[in-house]
């Protein structure tokens, strides 16, 4: 029987390993581990259920003694780290790093994930390194070998040593090479000069890789622009924003039109036609009571109720029949209803809703756009842009791995706000923040308390898991029965796993987790 099945893959110091590059999206990684099932049989994930978008992600990939970790709030990959040299044969510039044995069996006396030795990377793999450093035991530990960590520019290997035998006065070479070193014990692949310095700042560091895997082999002037934040300038304006050197494309909500989005966004990795009976209700309750005050005194009423969150892939196909009787729940005419329709960008992590032109929802002020200049409706047989959905991709949430993470910040024109309103804020915080801005919107009969109402939306009664739910669990994970910093890849049951919290304020609507995330929101 062979040692190891996988595939070799190539060391790349401060790149990658194999296809796996530096810099590169989470859900990317993911769908690729997932689409080689015989080479990746086992994913395990691990986070934390109280700080998702904090925590950096851990994807453990047992049977491969490989480890990737991503940083919380972008979500790309940081750190390649190799636990067990045994499970999959790495090649650096056509030399085996360790040379496996081509059979196993009763004889086979191979340690289960021995390593490189020190002689062999030094002389024949990398060169002559500067020194690195010695880690010795804790105290109370019990262990009697230290680590030793010799750093090459982009790439790190850790050799245990005894340490009784360690001497700070004699050279590492010397120490590394005599019998108190044990093979290496793991290697890591990172963004940096040397371990010493890169490790402090390894998940803050700007990454000069594309988030694709498909375009990593690409030059930077051959690469799509890709999105790297979007500002929420208020008053139908959303501002996508794709690095320094790449002009901002400005979404007018009610005016854009889809030729505009497939220009400067590329075609939509898929197109879904929209539903909207499960929400019809509240269409049929608010209809008479959604008109709202522009900036100037002036009311509009916004045909599009603010509750519609039908998306992508989150509805079952079974959505789209029985077009009449949504038509007919919305006050649309069938032909509106069948044009309707989302653009999904699952690699940017968002959606766009395509309808006929309604006036944005009047919202909060912003440095570029202070309500004064409202967006000019198109024509109303044309088909434009009208609502704007960024997915969080958060840890445990319902739709995770479905969409790439979408990193946002609501721009808001006053000094009185504590802190950023963005996509990793927690919505207490936003809620706050939102409140004290929209009271002038908010005045009525309901009060500032409308403002605090929610509806309860369940994912996991409304909607079939797909398969990337089924093999992380899909559901939003629990914090009192699901231990910190796991995903199992059984689909868990139980009351209020798929709840969620819908929270609307002028112009945007919030999905809002238990543990106090936003895993989507909609701007229109």
């Amino acid at each position: 029987m062979a040692m190891s099945s996988n595939p070799a893959m190539q060391v790349h110091p401060g790149r990658g390993l194999g296809f796996l590059v530096l810099g590169a999206s989470l859900h990317d990684v993911l769908t690729r581990l997932k689409a080689q099932v015989q080479v990746y049989p086992s994913i395990d994930v691990s986070y934390s259920p109280s700080k998702p978008l904090a925590a950096p992600v851990i994807l453990n990939l047992p049977p491969n003694g490989i480890r990737l970790r991503f940083d919380g709030p972008d979500q790309r990959l940081r750190l390649i780290e190799v636990l067990d040299f045994t499970k999959t044969q790495l090649i650096y510039k056509n030399t085996d790093l360790v040379k496996l044995p081509e059979t196993t069996g009763p004889d086979s006396s191979t340690s289960s994930s021995s390593g490189p030795a020190f002689r062999h990377v030094y002389n024949r793999l990398m060169g002559p390194a500067f020194p690195g450093e010695y880690i010795p035991p804790a105290s109370n530990s019990g262990l009697t070998q230290g680590l030793y960590i010799l750093s090459y520019p982009g790439i790190a290997f850790t050799f245990p040593f005894q340490d009784s035998k360690w001497d700070p006065a004699k050279d590492f070479v010397s120490l590394l090479s005599s019998n108190a070193a044990a093979p290496g014990k793991s290697m890591a692949i990172f963004g940096g000069e040397s371990w010493q310095d890169a490790c402090h700042e390894l998940m803050i560091t700007p990454c000069s890789n594309p988030r694709l895997l498909a375009l990593s082999s690409r030059g930077k002037e051959f690469r799509p622009r890709e999105v790297d934040l979007v500002r929420i300038r208020g008053n139908g304006w959303v501002d996508v924003e794709r690095g320094a050197n790449t002009p901002n494309f400005r979404i007018s909500l009610g005016k854009t039109t889809p030729q505009d989005l497939v220009a400067e966004l590329g075609p939509p990795d898929a197109i879904y036609h929209k539903s909207d009976r499960k929400m019809a209700v509240y269409k049929i309750q608010h209809r008479d009571r959604k008109t709202a005050r522009t900036s100037s005194g002036t009311f509009y009423t916004n045909h599009e109720d603010m509750t519609d969150t039908d998306q992508s892939s989150l509805q079952s196909a079974t959505d789209d029949s029985d077009a009449e009787e949504r038509s007919n729940a919305t006050g649309n005419t069938k032909a509106d209803s069948s044009a309707e329709c989302f653009y999904n960008y699952f690699n940017h992590g968002f959606d766009i809703f395509i309808s006929r032109p309604t006036l944005p929802a009047p919202s909060f002020s912003s440095a570029e756009n202070d309500g004064r200049e409202m967006v000019e409706v198109g024509e109303s047989n044309q088909l434009v842009a009208t609502k704007v959905l960024l997915h969080a991709n958060v840890p445990g949430s319902y739709p995770f791995n479905r969409y790439r993470r979408s990193r946002w910040v609501i721009d808001v024109q006053t000094s009185e706000l504590d802190g950023a309103l963005n996509s990793e804020t927690p919505f207490t915080t936003l809620s706050g923040s939102l409140r004290q801005i929209s009271r002038n919107h908010s005045a009525g009969e309901n009060g500032e308390d409308s403002l605090q109402r929610h509806i309860v939306l369940n994912r996991e009664l409304a909607e079939s898991p797909g398969s990337s739910c089924e093999l992380l669990g899909g559901w939003e994970e629990s914090t009192d029965t699901q231990r910190e910093g796991s995903m199992d890849s059984t689909a868990r049951d139980g009351p209020g796993y798929g709840n969620t919290k819908l929270f609307g304020f002028p112009g945007l609507l919030f999905e809002v987790l238990r543990n106090d995330a936003v895993s989507c929101l909609t701007v229109y």
